[in-house]
């Protein structure tokens, strides 16, 4: 028999993950659109309840496959345009989002990030981190995934 430490440590687990709309039990729904880039390692997209997960983007072009520029500016760009393409296929918005995460190949690129990321959350941002991509892809200059909770 659980102590009433365990069960109300429980109810409270429970109440939690009510109010994040992710009961137990409660199945995932896979996101796919072809207006981002995809592999058949990941989910573009997960959708629990009202959260929804994107897998990080690259600043990938879905039509054709390569970078989208050059620039931290162009890759950035395309990146969060392939993030919101399966934000709409989830059924979410930017005004959705609640965090994003970010990683650079280089970090002498943080300022040309931030401009590109000021122009797509111009008035109150979502949480964010930045970190350094630890793996190699060549022509590769930023990841970014998202974050949204819908009602």
């Amino acid at each position: 028999m659980p102590t009433c430490a365990t069960h109300v440590a429980d109810g409270d687990r429970l109440s939690g993950l009510m109010a994040t709309g992710m009961m137990p039990g409660m199945g995932r729904q896979l996101i796919r659109t072809d207006r981002a880039p995809g592999s058949p390692l990941y989910s573009q997209g997960v959708r629990v309840g009202d959260h929804l997960y994107v897998s990080g983007m690259t600043g990938t072009d879905p039509a054709t496959g390569a970078p989208a520029g050059g620039t931290i500016q162009e890759q950035t760009r395309q990146a969060i345009a392939n993030c919101l393409a399966i934000l709409e296929a989830g059924g979410a918005r930017y005004d959705d989002v609640v965090e994003v995460g970010v990683l650079l190949t280089n970090p002498a690129d943080f300022a040309g990030l931030n401009e590109e990321y000021a122009r797509a959350f111009p008035t109150d941002p979502p949480a964010r981190y930045v970190a350094k991509l630890g793996v190699e892809l060549p022509g590769v200059l930023v990841s970014i995934r998202m974050t949204a909770i819908t009602s």
